[in-house]
């Protein structure tokens, strides 16, 4: 797969890529990672990308020409599918990784200031993404922390598929607690039903702690779920 990010500091991204799991990634030919520079295709003698707001107000907004001449030469001979980053979007989640793993191209195009010139997402973005209730200085972490979710669905980045199964949010809810050696730390034992090999009841006490977690951590989590099984239980009377 591949994908592009548009940023004005393509070197923020590409360190991200050259270790663990997505670097392995990246060699092996699973995922293709480039870049391109809207600042290369300004207009404007000392290359501006920016300017002051319409109607006033406090900050600088990234102006269409360049973004819109960077974008038209990406999509000139090839099929991508362009999605910006802002606050003011819709959150991305798990379904959207699984969904967007199965594109061949994606482009990741990252704001800085103020952000976008609001004609330049009406005119090239298939789709808009937040990565949270936050504000970042930037575009290009929201654009790697979605690169690495959607990778992780692509078949050959992990190496073994099977580990997606029991991921967060995979069943609605949050993973149940991991753990591993020793069988006591700190006078703090394992649940002694991982200790017996009983592999059915292993899974029922899972399912038990993950509940738990997700109430505790995700209680709007856990009132969707509800409400989705009381659903289910009424459709069947």
């Amino acid at each position: 797969m591949h994908f592009t990010f548009v940023t004005l500091f393509p070197e923020l991204v590409k360190g991200y890529f050259e270790s663990s799991i997505l670097g392995r990634a990246k060699n092996e030919g699973w995922i293709k990672i480039d870049y391109l520079n809207p600042r290369d295709f300004s207009q404007n003698k000392h290359l501006k990308v920016d300017d002051y707001q319409a109607g006033g107000g406090a900050g600088l907004v990234m102006m269409p020409q360049p973004l819109d001449s960077a974008l038209k030469e990406i999509k000139a001979n090839k099929e991508v599918y362009t999605i910006f980053l802002t606050p003011s979007a819709k959150p991305f989640r798990q379904n959207d990784a699984k969904r967007l793993a199965k594109k061949a191209h994606l482009v990741f195009v990252c704001g800085r200031y103020e952000g976008f010139d609001e004609r330049s997402i009406e005119a090239h973005a298939d789709e808009v993404f937040s990565i949270g209730d936050y504000i970042l200085t930037g575009g290009e972490l929201g654009a790697m922390v979605m690169c690495d979710a959607i990778s992780r669905n692509i078949p050959g980045v992990l190496g073994n598929m099977q580990s997606l199964d029991e991921e967060s949010f995979e069943r609605g809810l949050l993973e149940a607690p991991a753990f591993t050696k020793p069988n006591v730390f700190n006078n703090n034992s394992l649940p002694s039903e991982f200790l017996k090999g009983n592999h059915g009841k292993i899974a029922g006490l899972k399912k038990l702690m993950a509940c738990a977690k997700t109430q505790f951590h995700r209680p709007d989590l856990y009132a969707y779920q509800y409400q989705m099984c009381q659903k289910r239980t009424n459709d069947e009377k």
